[in-house]
């Protein structure tokens, strides 16, 4: 994922609300988000190069998301592990977090509505997440890139009423405004691709959003799952009892 968006502990009627994007090459082998065969509590997207997903929910209320963190200039790992596979993980139960260094920049949220953590292995952070509207992309959680408070306003607005309505909440995620030259975070791309990688939504020539996805954890204990893939178009939505 490059966008996540989350308001944790702040709707009266679903304590996570979850809206994001997924960014990727346009050519990489990719699955929509369905009920995997061989593990039919993941409800998820797949990563058919590494097997692994970017986000997903389960039956019995976890969820799990990754985004990259992009800094040209910081030294990469040699042959770095997928950190979809951290994903996969957070789902089944808890992610090994002792080797992190192995992988590139990541950060990673778990866990349920009632207990989401925050992992980063740039700074080290492991921290439960605080009560809140939060948003991360390809830095540090709530980091105040244009992308991310523009998004958060717009997402706090947009769950305000006793029922979100998804559609509102995809409106925010097709946000295509892109960011003053003075407000570009320097992560070490030229001025063109921080440019163009800028808004909430990215349309380049074979790299962009790839899906996004609004899911509704509710408290009488049902997850609300949609999905909208744009490279190829098509929909999935689905309403999981969470099984306790």
């Amino acid at each position: 994922m490059c966008l996540i968006l989350f308001a944790f502990r702040v709707h009266p009627f679903y304590p996570l609300i979850v809206a994001a994007n997924r960014d990727e090459f346009l050519v990489r082998a990719t699955a929509p988000a369905s009920f995997w065969a061989e593990q039919p509590d993941i409800l998820a997207g797949r990563d058919l190069s590494a097997n692994g997903t970017w986000m997903g929910v389960t039956s019995y209320g976890r969820f799990a998301a990754v985004t990259n963190y992009r800094d040209l200039r910081r030294p990469r790992p040699v042959e770095p592990p997928s950190r979809g596979a951290l994903v996969v993980q957070a789902l089944k139960g808890e992610p090994d977090l002792h080797a992190t260094e192995r992988y590139d920049g990541f950060n990673l949220l778990y866990g349920t509505m009632a207990d989401l953590h925050y992992h980063n292995n740039i700074d080290g952070t492991r921290a439960q997440v605080r009560s809140g509207v939060h948003g991360v992309s390809n830095h540090l959680l709530d980091t105040p890139w244009p992308k991310v408070e523009r998004a958060k306003k717009a997402f706090a607005q947009a769950i305000k009423g006793n029922e979100p309505d998804p559609g509102e909440l995809f409106h925010v995620l097709a946000d295509r405004t892109l960011a003053t030259d003075e407000e570009l975070p320097d992560t070490g791309l030229d001025l063109e691709r921080e440019r163009a990688l800028s808004p909430a939504f990215i349309s380049t020539n074979g790299y962009g959003t790839r899906c996004s996805t609004v899911i509704l954890f509710g408290i009488d204990g049902r997850v609300r799952f949609e999905e909208r893939s744009w490279h190829p178009p098509g929909r999935m939505q689905c309403t999981i009892d969470i099984i306790t």
